[in-house]
């Protein structure tokens, strides 16, 4: 042991431990070096953030700065139980399963702002809310994958459309003026693919 005053500091700083060792860091920081974590650190080699904290609880600010800290990393869902009936209540009409059956996610053509909307119908404020990315977050932690379902996907329009439909505009004009054509009307469909998610994009004939 160094036979210092410093050293017999140091020592006595050893023998203690948790908030007992950092009440005595406090004390000394207090005493000799001016209430100063980093004089403290300089002259002793105590970390400043020890000493920083024995002042804190010391002067007992410490204990409300870390109930808040730990109060405002709850997730909101975990605060406020409520909200997450809520949103379970507002999304689940509006979610299907994986047509695959690969994974357990249910997914929403909800958008995270209209769940948000429909959360502030149900008569919770703006300030009640998280934010929309926090709530998409909170959407995804519930199981809830949001994405828009494309129903379908519109033909893509080529050169020869327009001349088609002109040609066709034609037949039917001079068609009307002439009393030996009788015109029959044929309402047709086309084979369409009915969006991302039907068979997992594929076709049944392959």
């Amino acid at each position: 042991m160094d036979g210092t005053i410093d050293g017999v500091i140091r020592f006595s700083a050893r023998q203690v431990t948790g908030q007992q060792r950092r009440t005595f860091l406090a004390l000394v920081c207090e005493q000799l070096c001016d209430g100063s974590a980093r004089k403290a650190e300089e002259r002793l080699g105590w970390g400043r953030e020890a000493v920083a904290r024995g002042l804190l609880e010391k002067s007992g600010q410490f204990v409300e700065k870390h109930t808040a800290v730990r109060h405002s990393t709850l997730r909101s869902e975990v605060r406020n139980p409520q909200l997450a009936v809520d949103i379970r209540l507002i999304v689940e009409p509006h979610t299907h399963t994986d047509p695959e059956l690969k994974t357990t996610r249910l997914y929403s053509n909800l958008s995270a702002g209209e769940v948000r909307s429909a959360l502030v119908e149900k008569g919770y404020s703006g300030a009640q809310l998280p934010s929309e990315r926090t709530l998409r977050d909170i959407l995804n932690r519930m199981n809830y994958r949001l994405k828009r379902i494309q129903k379908g996907k519109p033909l893509k329009k080529n050169e020869l459309t327009s001349p088609i439909f002109d040609n066709v505009k034609a037949a039917r004009d001079a068609a009307t003026e002439d009393p030996t054509i009788l015109e029959i009307s044929v309402d047709t469909k086309t084979k369409v693919s009915l969006g991302e998610y039907v068979l997992g994009g594929k076709n049944q004939d392959r």
